[in-house]
């Protein structure tokens, strides 16, 4: 039997925390505000507000070994549960915070925040240890749901899914949609197995297999629970299951499954990285786009990213050998199509091509490249009315620079040697003389060249951990968590000394793409795929991932391609950020006439590209190589914000396309087409809330803005 202690309301959003009367665990139940009365579940374990392990408690029973540490005896007998206390902000922000109590001395705090900024809610979790004794952890939970679903009893069949997105190199943020059957996430018939699928990335790349995200929906209720942890080192979430109920949990990787362990000694505090939660009325797509949204709330970038500027990257035009000269060609041929940023990319420190070099960690000028220096080259980008940026991969050593990659007192280090990738070593960002080298190298160099802009790539991932200085008994999954702290710390110090500087987080296209990233970057690389057919496939679901206003996408213009591939080009870009590369000699005649149109149709659009909702239409792809059938995507206007009563389709063609396709676009309640942005040939008539577009072909893009 269930108690409901208390429930409070933001918005859509319910949070109801129920004691149970056996055990006397207290758990916290999310729901849509309007379905608070239907939860009516209390045959299942109450999921605790807290997971955690401590090193010396007995392990979990039911095979869990090597499978889940959830439900050991740190939680099982030694956790007291106190009542819920709400605090009322005027802003109308609610904190509900609650103690848990371990009976040897350290107790819990579990914060959970909600805003009318946000339709997702924020969970803390911390330990404080007000004992005498140095306590080890090897498993803390940054958030748990439990009674899943809430809107029903008993087994409950065949109505459960669970969402992942799944995520490598060039190819981020597939949906994976599979019923808890399929993942063996049913009860044993004694109920004395512990099912469990614990998934997550190991390392410095925390969007890699996975995106540190997760969901359920109840398809018979039409709810869907959403979560996602925010932190950029190794992480973890489980789906678990041992009765009836389904509970969720993740946060920092465990011992277990990331070499994780934190001592907290006496009068000491550890927070677990904060996780981003919610409940809404509809599928995946309504609740990841409520958890990327979260970020809105934090973001603080310069005023002149207010109307999302078009960008130019010189990547795809140099490849990695940049030059005073080529910056200069390009210039000339972009500077008068409404670009506002031209980004100088890899390469600018080096006198051979990106790809085979690896000049990293000195962060000099190329002589021969740029004889002149940097200075002259960036006043000409503002002299041509543009801002100007520059890459960097700072956190990282190159080969090609002994100095640096033997400088083994700065490195991170595994089991007593330097942790080398290819051509990589990594800096140790806890170390006060490698921040204050690279304020010097970095932070300076930005300063004394008068850049606006600054794209930080990071092309490997660190791995399983590193070892701690002075502290031989630190886990490696605990060095590599305060190594991504002071990294990140480091880009704050950046934001706070250059408070008007553009920051592009890249790691080797989207690894990194996690709240606590995007909260410091105004935008983001959204892949490494730049001239792919399925470019936007990945821009589409880039926006279960993170905020359209923050996700760049590249179209490049090439010499031999012909002019109307730059339709679907630029309408990959509507989807996001439209980032422009390629040949500076492709950028005239007809090319320079369907780009000056691209662009002016962006600037239109971008009201609704900032604030709107995604909805996704066209047959399942299988194969991103070589993509089948249609894209379409309609995103509606945000009610109170510039994009009011406005609509924006974005529609892509791939390979054996029909020559019509019709998309409902009822959501604003649409009465007129705005504008049009599509090749000669191609037809669009709206007629009763049905958007009609006829005469495709392969590989077409079609935008329409609409308006009521």
């Amino acid at each position: 039997m269930r108690t409901v202690l208390d429930s409070v309301s933001c918005g859509d959003l319910t949070a109801v925390y129920r004691r149970d009367a056996d055990t006397g665990v207290v758990e916290l139940v999310l729901t849509p505000t309007d379905r608070a009365d239907a939860i009516v579940r209390d045959d299942c374990a109450a999921e605790p507000l807290v997971q955690a392990k401590i090193v010396g408690d007995d392990y979990p029973f039911g095979f869990s070994q090597g499978r889940t540490m959830r439900g050991a005896t740190t939680v099982t007998q030694h956790m007291t549960y106190g009542e819920p206390h709400v605090d009322s902000m005027p802003d109308g922000t609610v904190r509900v915070t609650t103690t848990v109590s371990d009976d040897r001395g350290w107790r819990y705090e579990h914060v959970l925040a909600m805003t009318p900024a946000s339709r997702a809610a924020e969970i803390r979790t911390s330990v404080i240890n007000d004992s005498a004794r140095a306590v080890t952890f090897e498993m803390l939970s940054s958030f748990t749901l439990g009674s899943i679903s809430p809107y029903q009893t008993g087994l409950d069949p065949e109505n459960l899914t669970l969402h992942r997105l799944r995520s490598t190199w060039s190819a981020e943020g597939r949906v994976l949609s599979q019923p808890l059957e399929d993942l063996e996430l049913e009860l044993s018939w004694q109920k004395y197995s512990a099912n469990s699928v614990r998934f997550g990335s190991i390392g410095s790349f925390p969007v890699r297999e996975w995106a540190p995200f997760v969901a359920v929906t109840d398809r018979r209720a039409n709810v869907t629970w959403a979560a996602a942890t925010t932190h950029a080192s190794s992480w973890q979430i489980e789906a678990y299951r041992r009765d009836d109920g389904l509970s969720l949990s993740g946060g920092i990787a465990d011992r277990e499954f990331g070499q994780w362990t934190h001592v907290v000694r006496p009068g000491e505090r550890f927070d677990a990285p904060y996780a981003v939660v919610t409940a809404v009325a509809g599928g995946v797509d309504e609740a990841a786009q409520a958890v990327a949204g979260n970020v809105r709330k934090d973001l603080h970038v310069p005023s002149c990213e207010d109307h999302l500027p078009v960008i130019f990257n010189e990547f795809c035009s140099t490849w990695g050998c940049p030059s005073e000269r080529s910056v200069t060609e390009q210039l000339d041929a972009v500077k008068a199509l409404g670009v506002e940023y031209f980004v100088i990319d890899a390469g600018w420190f080096d006198d051979q091509a990106f790809e085979s070099a690896s000049r990293f960690g000195k962060w000099e000028v190329s002589k021969k490249a740029f004889p002149n220096g940097m200075k002259p080259v960036v006043d000409k980008i503002h002299e041509a009315g543009l801002k100007a940026g520059i890459w960097f991969e700072f956190e990282i050593a190159g080969r090609e620079e002994p100095d640096c990659f033997n400088k083994n007192e700065w490195l991170l280090k595994r089991d007593g040697l330097p942790i080398t990738s290819g051509n990589r070593r990594w800096w140790d960002m806890r170390n006060p003389e490698v921040r204050e080298y690279l304020a010097h190298k970095v932070i300076d160099f930005l300063k004394d060249n008068g850049f606006d802009y600054m794209k930080v790539d990071y092309n490997d991932t660190i791995g399983i951990g590193c070892e701690t200085p002075g502290d031989p008994n630190a886990s490696l999954g605990e060095g590599l968590y305060d190594q991504i702290q002071a990294s990140q710390a480091f880009f704050r110090r950046i934001r706070e000394e250059l408070p008007d500087l553009m920051i592009e987080i890249c790691a080797s296209g989207g690894h990194r793409l996690v709240q606590s990233f995007m909260t410091i970057g105004a935008m983001a690389s959204f892949s490494d795929a730049h001239e792919c057919d399925y470019i936007p496939v990945i821009a589409a679901n880039m926006h279960r991932m993170i905020l359209p206003r923050q996700s760049q996408i590249w179209a490049v213009v090439r010499d031999e391609e012909p002019d109307d591939k730059l339709y679907y080009q630029i309408c990959s870009g509507l989807l996001g950020r439209l980032c422009f590369s390629g040949d500076a000699t492709a950028f005239a005649g007809r090319k320079n006439e369907i780009i000056r149109d691209g662009v002016a149709f962006y600037h239109e659009a971008a009201p609704v590209i900032d604030h709107g909702e995604t909805h996704w239409y066209g047959p399942r792809l299988g194969s991103y190589s070589r993509p089948t059938g249609w894209q379409g995507i309609v995103r509606d206007g945000e009610t109170g914000t510039a994009a009011d009563g406005r609509a924006l389709v974005v529609l892509h063609t791939f390979h054996d396309a029909p020559a019509t396709i019709t998309v409902p676009v009822d959501g604003p309640s649409v009465a007129r087409i705005v504008r049009t942005f599509h090749r000669d040939g191609v037809t669009v008539t709206l007629d009763d809330d049905m958007l009609t577009v006829s005469g495709l072909a392969d590989f077409d893009g079609v935008a329409v803005l609409l308006e009521r």
